[in-house]
């Protein structure tokens, strides 16, 4: 069960840091994008973004892309084990 947690933790780091990435390479692009205190409500518009610019540049979806997908379903996965497991 520790270990759960530990990797539902690891993970939500993981997807925090390429939330915070994919809004740094956008930003670096100069595209439209809001302050940096309302991420998380246009997070789904920048990871779309992300996606179709490093698709346009080099033919690839970018790796940060994968990256936050899979961390946030390792999260979710997690917490649902640990939830089936305390019951």
């Amino acid at each position: 069960m520790s270990a759960l947690i530990l990797i539902g933790i690891i993970s939500v780091i993981v997807f925090i840091w390429s939330t915070v990435m994919i809004y740094s390479f956008l930003e670096k692009r100069d595209k439209d994008i809001e302050s940096f205190i309302f991420i998380n409500f246009h997070i789904f518009r920048y990871v779309s973004n992300y996606r179709q610019i490093t698709r346009t540049e080099s033919g690839k979806t970018g790796y940060l892309f994968y990256l936050w997908v899979s961390s946030i379903n390792c999260a979710l996965v997690c917490s649902v084990l640990i939830i089936l497991l305390t019951i």
